[in-house]
């Protein structure tokens, strides 16, 4: 395809700060960059301690770790997400309880929330769709009232707040993703926020392998070894490395990104009003980081037209979640009510290309050709 979907975006600087992580003769993680990056979440998004890691996955599954998750415990999870979000709670034995999408946003919808609450219920976790937060504060009035946790999936989310709070500080836990589709990535990459005091010293000894590594090298022990449950959750050196020479070019990619995205909402919204498609949205107390943006077809029929409208054109535009609660995996344990929003977004919305240096216009005006038949 002349236009992908996706393009990863390249400072320059990358293989420059990769050679210099070599020669420093350490590759194997927590090192030089690992303490560069961590450092600069901390200090420019105030979260209380950070780890990168090797995936988004990655992260959550430290959560959940965190967590003490045990067999019998129910996470609520909206339906209308990666299976990762799911899943790395369910590897610990989770009972996983879907909760709906909103029916002007897919982010999960608050609302919902209390009326899945068990006295088995152990943590809420929320997924920041394409960079827009959901709606945190009664989210953590109702988490704090039941003495539940809170987890931010914000894969999607950097760089992005809620009423001025950077996403990923405002839940007990956060996670974020460096996958080569984000704003932000170095091909695989994560990150763990940590923003409660209870998880600081265990979440290094759990990144660590289980061993109080972190601590021997600062000087805080004789020796280390093999202190709690963990597994290898850090990444390289070379990973890190990556990932900084992007980390310096965050605002440039955020300027065009966001160029980019407000070019398609204000030149597509009279185009989409005539066929009865829907635009994002964003929520007073949202910003928009430019993750992706997406419109919301009348149906299926019309989305699949779309998708094939563009192919024609050399542009690749694509669907996005499946609901988990449909999944050939959990169709058959799924008891619970109808999840109509979560259902509407797997049928009906389509994700456009965005990455930086897209030729935006041309794809402006192909869409804008469609007129509904195909």
């Amino acid at each position: 395809m002349k236009y992908p979907f996706n393009k990863p975006y390249l400072s320059g600087k990358e293989l420059h700060y990769i050679e210099d992580a070599v020669s420093k003769g350490k590759i194997s993680g927590n090192g030089h960059y690992t303490k560069k990056c961590q450092s600069y979440f901390e200090s420019q998004y105030g979260f209380k301690k950070t780890l990168l890691t090797t995936s988004c996955t990655d992260a959550l599954e430290m959560a959940a770790i965190l967590l003490d998750i045990q067999p019998g415990d129910q996470v609520i999870v909206p339906s209308f997400t990666f299976v990762s979000t799911a899943n790395a709670f369910v590897l610990h034995g989770a009972e996983v309880v879907f909760a709906d999408s909103q029916s002007e946003h897919p982010n999960i919808d608050a609302a919902k929330i209390k009326g899945l609450i068990t006295p088995k219920t152990k943590a809420i976790v929320v997924v920041h769709y394409a960079g827009v937060a959901c709606d945190m504060d009664p989210i953590m009035e109702l988490a704090d009232a039941h003495g539940i946790f809170v987890v931010e999936d914000a894969a999607q989310a950097i760089a992005s707040t809620y009423k001025g709070r950077y996403l990923g500080g405002i839940g007990h836990l956060g996670a974020f993703s460096f996958h080569e589709t984000k704003n932000l990535q170095c091909g695989e990459g994560g990150l763990l926020t940590i923003n409660d005091d209870r998880f600081l010293k265990r979440s290094e000894i759990i990144w660590e392998k289980g061993t109080n590594r972190s601590a021997f090298f600062r000087g805080e022990v004789d020796k280390y070894g093999w202190v709690d449950v963990g597994s290898s959750f850090l990444p390289s050196e070379l990973n890190a490395a990556y990932l900084w020479a992007q980390l310096e070019q965050l605002d440039k990619i955020q300027q065009e990104r966001k160029r980019i995205w407000r070019a398609y909402h204000d030149q597509l919204q009279s185009w989409a009003d005539a066929l009865g498609i829907k635009l994002p949205k964003l929520p007073d107390y949202a910003v928009n980081n430019a993750h992706m943006f997406y419109l919301v077809c009348q149906n299926q029929e019309q989305r699949a037209a779309l998708i094939s409208h563009l192919k024609n054109r050399d542009i690749l535009a694509v669907f996005h979640y499946q609901s988990l609660h449909r999944s050939a995996f959990f169709k058959d344990l799924y008891h619970g009510e109808p999840l109509e929003n979560s259902d509407l977004y797997t049928a009906c919305l389509l994700r456009l290309p965005l990455y930086y240096g897209l030729d935006v216009d041309y794809i402006i005006q192909q869409v804008k050709q469609f007129d509904g038949i195909q």
